[in-house]
Formats: C-alpha cells, sequence, structure tokens
C-alpha cells in the first residue's frame, strides 16, 4: 500500500504522543507504571526513529534522567529526607543550623521511606524527560517549525533553536569522537576530556548559529506589514485571551472560587486567544512548499499517546492506591492503569517506516 511507504511522519503528531506520555507519568507516582513508559518510549524510539543527526540524542536524554533519579534520592540523604516514618538505613550525625533556616534539617537519620519517596518522585521526573527525549528523537525540529502557527512564528523560531541543542550537541559528539580516534594526542583522563570537550562545545553552537541565521537568510520570525489599528487589535485579543485562561485555571484549582469562573472562563479565554492568533497570523506571510499530510497514521499516533494521558488521569482520580501508592506497601497495578502504561505501543505499529536518507 502506499500510506505503508517509508516515510516521515508529521512531527507534531510524535510530539503530541511523547506529551500523553508525559502527561500520564505525571499523573502517578507508581514505579512500575513508570517503568513501563520509559519501557514504551524506549521500544517506539528504537523502531521508528530514523537516521537523521538528532535521532541519536534519545541516549543522552536517558542519562539526564537516570542522573536526575540519583540526584533527587542523593537530595533526600542530604536534607534529611522530609519522611521521618519507616525503618532507618542510614542514621548519619545532623548538622546544626541557625534558627532562620527552622525546617530544613542537613544529614541526620535517613529513612527506608525517604528514600523511596525521593526514588518515586525522581523516575516521575525522569520519565517525563525520557518521553520529551523520544518526541526530540523521533520528530524532524526543521519540519515543526513549519507546522508552528503564523502568529506564533517568533516562538517557534526560538524554541526550534533551543530544542535542536542537544541533538546537535550529540551528533557533534559523535563526530568528534570519530575523528579523535584518527589522531593521537594526549592520553591521560585530563587531555582527553580536554580535547573532546572544547571542539564538541565549539560545533554545537557554530551549528545553532549557523540554523539561526539560516532562518534568518530565509525570513522565519519576521512579521508582516500591519496598522497600528491591526496590532493594537491583535494585543487586545492576546491579553484578554491570556487573562481569562489564567482566572479559569485559577478558579478550577481554588474550590472556593465561582464555578462560573472555572470552565466557562477558560472556554472562553482560550477562544479569544484563538482569536487572536487567527488575527495575527494573517499579518505573517508564508508559502507552504511540499506541506507534510495528516493521514491515519498521525491520526493513530497522536491517538494513543491521549489515550494514555486520559487513561492515567482516571486512574489517578479513581483508583489512588495504584497511582500513588504509600510507602509501606509494595506498589500494585491495576488492568486500567496497565492499559494505560502500555497504550503507547500502538504507536510503533501504526507509524510508517521512517525514511533513510544516509548512504
Amino acid at each position: 500500500m502506499t500510506s505503508r511507504l517509508p516515510r516521515d511522519l508529521h512531527p507534531v503528531a510524535w510530539w503530541v504522543w511523547a506529551l500523553g506520555l508525559a502527561a500520564a507519568a505525571s499523573q502517578t507516582t507508581n514505579p512500575l507504571v513508570l517503568l513501563s513508559l520509559v519501557g514504551v518510549a524506549t521500544l517506539v524510539v528504537m523502531a521508528r526513529r530514523s537516521d537523521q543527526p538528532w535521532a541519536g540524542s534519545f541516549r543522552l536524554y536517558v542519562v539526564v534522567a537516570a542522573v536526575i533519579v540519583v540526584t533527587r534520592v542523593l537530595f533526600r540523604v542530604l536534607l534529611g529526607g522530609g519522611v521521618e516514618t519507616g525503618r532507618v538505613l542510614l542514621d548519619l550525625p545532623e548538622v546544626p543550623l541557625p534558627d532562620w533556616v527552622l525546617g530544613i534539617r542537613l544529614l541526620g537519620p535517613v529513612t527506608q521511606d525517604a528514600l523511596l519517596a525521593g526514588l518515586y518522585d525522581g523516575l516521575r521526573l525522569g520519565t517525563i524527560v525520557i518521553c520529551v527525549g523520544a518526541a526530540n528523537a523521533l520528530a524532524n525540529p526543521k519540519r515543526l517549525l513549519r507546522s508552528v502557527p503564523a502568529a506564533l512564528h517568533e516562538v517557534g523560531t526560538a524554541l526550534v533553536v533551543a530544542v535542536t541543542v542537544l541533538p546537535q550537541f550529540a551528533d557533534s559528539a559523535r563526530r568528534v569522537r570519530q575523528a579523535q580516534s584518527l589522531r593521537a594526542g594526549d592520553t591521560s583522563r585530563v587531555g582527553r576530556l580536554r580535547r573532546y570537550l572544547v571542539p564538541v562545545l565549539e560545533d554545537a553552537l557554530e551549528r545553532s548559529l549557523r540554523l539561526a541565521a539560516g532562518m534568518d537568510t530565509r525570513g522565519y520570525g519576521r512579521a508582516g506589514d500591519a496598522t497600528a489599528g491591526e496590532r493594537r487589535t491583535t494585543g487586545a485579543l492576546m491579553l484578554a485571551g491570556l487573562c481569562g485562561i489564567c482566572v479559569g485555571v485559577y478558579a478550577g484549582l481554588d474550590q472556593t472560587a465561582p464555578r462560573l469562573l472555572a470552565t466557562p472562563m477558560l472556554v472562553l479565554g482560550v477562544g479569544v486567544a484563538v482569536v487572536g492568533l487567527v488575527s495575527a497570523g494573517r499579518r505573517v506571510p508564508r508559502t507552504r512548499y511540499r506541506p507534510d499530510p495528516w493521514r491515519a497514521s498521525e491520526a493513530a499516533v497522536m491517538a494513543s499517546g491521549v489515550a494514555a494521558g486520559v487513561l492515567m488521569w482516571w486512574v489517578a482520580r479513581h483508583q489512588v492506591p495504584v497511582a500513588y501508592p504509600d510507602l509501606v506497601s509494595v506498589p500494585t497495578l491495576s488492568l486500567l492503569a496497565l492499559v494505560a502504561a502500555v497504550v503507547g505501543l500502538v504507536a510503533a505499529a501504526a507509524a510508517p517506516e521512517p525514511r533513510l536518507v544516509a548512504a
């Protein structure tokens, strides 16, 4: 079938899928669910990543996630854990602190519950980082810029340049490592680090600057002509929409606020913001050369990520012991939580084979 020919999936579909997995991870501290989400993201990346330079950045995100978990646990040990219950694993001497830092404890007894709390929190944050890294490894950042609404093109340019720093860093590290292996030089550990780190940082920065310069020469981020009245109208709509969204979110979080200021105000604010975006987009002319298609594969990939986030949201509201297990018992899984964790694997089957460009 023509639809299953190798091609690049729409980058927005990959980002919606990854953000759905990240939303699911933010709804739980269950390590079984979080590790399942990590496994799903890893399997999809291994199955559907291309041979483009940014595809090799996923390993760096995994390393960053591991560092986050270890750092979160170490902070629990350094600051006393914050959880006084449970079996004491390390009885460290407590460092006395002045009265003006009351409430903060340095070292002291470290309990099993404190370490588990730090591990669960760090694993949740690390899973979110891995989900974002999966999107960065699967989606073409330059094609993603073409999908940004015209009104947000300036912001989109900055975001695309920012998210490409780590993939470019990974590609620079690979190329510098290959070049250094062909040269003789200082064999000490410090010498190798200096010969390796400086060229990598310099090359990554230079490539980011070249990307920004190339975007500037092609007109990215430039606003078209607009009258003063059009600018005032667009600014007023965006400001009113932002105020409506802020009021709606605050009223939704504050149960004592009138319900009229919650969902209705949020919907109204989003609607006004959309009108402002459309109005602003009219003065940013852009051409569309070979636009990215949106087919059934994109819809299936996006639906799998959204389903993971929605199902985990339901579990967090109706199966609290599963989503947020206590620290004194072994975490358990329900059927719905398991489905929420593994439904993201649909993306590996629904997405077509990536198009290879390397010789």
